[in-house]
């Protein structure tokens, strides 16, 4: 069991607090940029022309991932104090919603320059599975999105007043630290994956369909909201996810089986 007791907050300046999400979050955003840049370079991509591209999606990764955190949280939380929708620095981005903002965004920009929008998808899957696995690193700190409570073997517990977690001094499963594990892994799969002669879009479907087989089941330890059959918000999410992406790959890996035929 590991007790949190680091305040989320690093300093404060009248009303402006810096916080370690902030600092993750934009530690997470550099470094997954900095293996797409990798990536764009390996693939011959322009690099001017991938950072244009780069800024729009994490705008959009973010707006996406804003949204849809307080779509799940309006009646519990938002709806009782509207002006804490900006307040994003407190925590409170949704995942899913970052990854369907990026994607939203990706397509348009493809489809405008009339690029290979599969070809992006895959130069963009590793860097991005990797600032997940990053950026869930800001969880623990803030304790935003711990799952239910726990009284062992493996848990978290806070004691900042500071921390976003239900009750003080009560240990919750660690989520986080499952999803970063599961980040990581898929990250190290992606990583060996991408030299090989795969279709376009195939290393973004396996990053699909990784991550929603996962996330899947981590969420079931959560304390989400029931959003829709049964299932959470992020769970619905991940079943979508799975029944647009397996049909795709498996359709891929057909027609290369019958062109090695």
């Amino acid at each position: 069991m590991i007790t949190v007791t680091l305040n989320p907050i690093i300093f404060s300046i009248g009303h402006f607090h810096l916080r370690w999400y902030s600092l993750i979050i934009m530690l997470a955003i550099s470094v997954g940029l900095w293996l797409v840049m990798h990536e764009a370079k390996r693939k011959s991509l322009s690099q001017d022309l991938i950072s244009d591209l780069s800024g729009w999606m994490i705008l959009g990764g973010l707006i996406g991932a804003r949204m849809l955190h307080v779509i799940d949280h309006w009646t519990d939380v938002f709806s009782k104090d509207p002006s804490r929708i900006f307040k994003i620095w407190e925590g409170g981005l949704a995942i899913w919603g970052a990854i369907l903002g990026g994607l939203i965004t990706l397509s348009i920009f493809a489809w405008r320059k009339k690029l290979n929008l599969s070809r992006l998808l895959d130069t963009f899957a590793p860097g991005v599975i990797m600032g997940q696995a990053i950026g869930r690193i800001a969880c623990i700190i803030t304790g935003d999105s711990v799952g239910k409570p726990t009284t062992g073997p493996f848990g978290l517990a806070y004691t900042n007043p500071e921390a976003m977690v239900p009750q003080l001094g009560v240990y919750y499963l660690p989520t986080p630290i499952y999803e970063i594990l599961l980040n990581a892994s898929i990250f190290i799969i992606l990583w060996r994956l991408r030299k090989l002669r795969l279709p376009d879009g195939a290393l973004f479907l396996i990053y699909l369909s990784l991550y929603s087989l996962g996330r899947f089941f981590i969420t079931f330890m959560s304390t989400y909201r029931e959003f829709a059959f049964g299932l959470n918000q992020a769970q619905l999410i991940s079943v979508i996810s799975l029944i647009i992406a397996i049909p795709f790959l498996l359709r891929m890996a057909m027609e290369q089986s019958s062109k090695k035929t």
